[in-house]
């Protein structure tokens, strides 16, 4: 099976990209989703959880309230210890579930899956990958975007963008460039080319190996 890590910043179009390779074919998997999963009751991020942040991030339904979380870790905008103490515990244990998912769908005879992580350099989950895809666009069409989705304010969307890693840090990281400051049809063909380019290149090595 082959990986292709989806990776961009707020609002860089990545979730798009995703559903347009998951139209031509590719099995998606979100890193989001199973971050979710990492937080629930049982999960062996949970009682390490607890132990960190204290009681008072349980919700009434035993799940951890991620609001009280982030309001402990993001309390102190210069003080970055939470948020690096709640990345040590929750990145591996999300990585791990990747892991054994992206082996379910080897299983499954999956030939093209998609890792979808924002967070995918940061964490260093790119070696789950074979190849690394980003989605780009200008730190202020990307505030933009995000600030109409989500009733943020420009400005809050903007300070966000530039605590991340950069376009230019994960282009000189990355395989594939989507540049999403477009229509969704100028998206789509930047997709189907580079899939196009990508079946040829898995056939090249097919034949090579004599598979």
């Amino acid at each position: 099976m082959y990986v292709i890590g989806l990776t961009g910043g707020i609002g860089s179009g990545k979730s798009t990209v995703a559903k347009l390779l998951q139209a031509h074919g590719a099995a998606v998997l979100s890193a989001d989703l199973v971050g979710h999963e990492v937080y629930q009751p049982g999960r062996p991020a949970w009682q390490e959880l607890v132990d960190a942040f204290g009681r008072e991030v349980v919700a009434s339904d035993g799940t951890i309230d991620r609001k009280k979380l982030g309001g402990i870790v993001f309390a102190d905008p210069n003080d970055q210890r939470p948020l690096k103490r709640l990345n040590s515990i929750t990145h591996p244990r999300m990585k791990g579930m990747m892991r054994e998912r992206l082996a379910e769908l080897q299983q499954q005879s999956v030939p093209i899956a998609v890792l979808e992580a924002a967070l995918l350099f940061d964490a260093d989950w790119d070696d789950l990958t074979d190849e690394v895809w980003v989605t780009v666009v200008p730190p202020e069409v990307a505030a933009r975007r995000t600030a109409e989705r989500g009733g943020l304010a420009v400005e809050q969307v903007l300070s966000r963008i530039q605590a991340q890693m950069s376009n230019e840090e994960r282009i000189t990281r990355s395989d594939i460039v989507v540049d999403t400051n477009c229509d969704l049809e100028g998206t789509a063909r930047q997709v189907e080319q580079q899939w196009s380019q990508l079946q040829g290149r898995l056939a090249a090595a097919s034949a090579q190996s004599g598979v």
